[in-house]
């Protein structure tokens, strides 16, 4: 063997040991970071539990039939959640109503028939800004429009004002949701119905709109499940935190005065009283069952949708 030969036999023996090394040292850290990834799920998952934990400790004997059943009151052992789970109830139908058919209507317009525009995408572009808008400016939104500007319909701070404005927070989320369920339908689907010679609204009608159906509804399950825990800008908009009488279900009790659970939780919590503690741990627990029935609700719906176009 010639020193030349010895001297590249070296080099490739020196690369390997190097690559081996590199390739040990990526090993190494792939593994760090699946072990931290574990750590922080694991302690995320068990800082909730214990909080989970300890609000049905503290609420659950509070639970009963005459908790629900009656109104707020100054003394703690007459205090009911009534009205403000009659109000998250109504307030959240109000919002579905008013925004699904905006938020999904819209999102159809701008990804199926929309051209590719400046306009578009400057349109785009603050409907995902506005997704991480904080919830107490769009409050400040529903004070000037819907409580000042629109009072002869709205009636001032009543429930309708307050859907109109939970509305305005989650319609970019129902909006961004629907666009990405209609992405992810294959788009040779469209050219086979143009193909066919179908317009462009019976494709989107017939073909594309059922297969996204189960996206839009996932999305407008997340968007439903923050509204249902929004405070700041019902508190902005004027709701009260004490109501001892239900709103006619009428049009005219749109206009009425209203609470919901997570106002009510908020000033049951905020007195120094430790009974008044003990029923916002109870009210607590009623809004996660509101909210775990609603999310049940949704799914099987989406769920039938989606059986129903395999």
């Amino acid at each position: 063997m010639t020193v030349q030969d010895s001297g590249s036999t070296r080099d490739r023996t020196s690369s390997g040991q190097r690559f081996n090394v590199s390739l040990s040292k990526r090993y190494t850290l792939d593994r760090i970071f699946a072990i931290a990834t574990w750590v922080a799920t694991f302690l995320g998952l068990f800082v909730l539990a214990v909080l989970l934990i300890d609000v049905f400790v503290d609420g659950f004997p509070r639970l009963s039939w005459q908790f629900i059943s009656s109104y707020p009151s100054r003394k703690p052992e007459q205090a009911g959640l009534l009205s403000a789970l009659v109000g998250t109830v109504w307030l959240l139908g109000i919002t579905a109503l008013v925004s699904f058919p905006i938020g999904v209507g819209s999102g159809i317009f701008l990804e199926e028939f929309a051209a590719n525009t400046i306009l578009a995408k400057i349109l785009e572009i603050n409907i995902s800004n506005l997704a991480g808008v904080p919830s107490i400016i769009y409050g400040f939104l529903g004070v000037q429009v819907f409580v000042k500007l629109m009072i002869p319909l709205t009636g001032g701070p009543s429930i309708l004002s307050g859907a109109l404005t939970v509305s305005l927070l989650i319609l970019p989320i129902i909006i961004v949701s629907t666009r990405e369920a209609l992405r992810a339908v294959p788009d040779s689907l469209r050219q086979a119905g143009f193909a066919l010679g179908a317009t462009r609204w019976q494709v989107v009608r017939d073909q594309v709109f059922p297969l996204a159906l189960p996206g839009i509804l996932t999305g407008t399950i997340l968007a439903l499940s923050r509204a249902i825990g929004e405070t700041a800008p019902l508190l902005a908009i004027g709701a009260l935190s004490f109501i001892a009488f239900l709103p006619e279900f009428s049009l005219t009790g749109l206009q009425s005065d209203f609470t919901v659970l997570p106002i009510q939780i908020f000033n049951w919590v905020g007195r120094p009283q430790k009974a008044f503690h003990t029923n916002g741990a109870a009210g607590i627990i009623v809004l996660l069952a509101v909210l775990l029935l609603m999310n049940a609700t949704a799914v099987l719906l989406r769920n039938k949708f989606q059986k129903g176009r395999i």
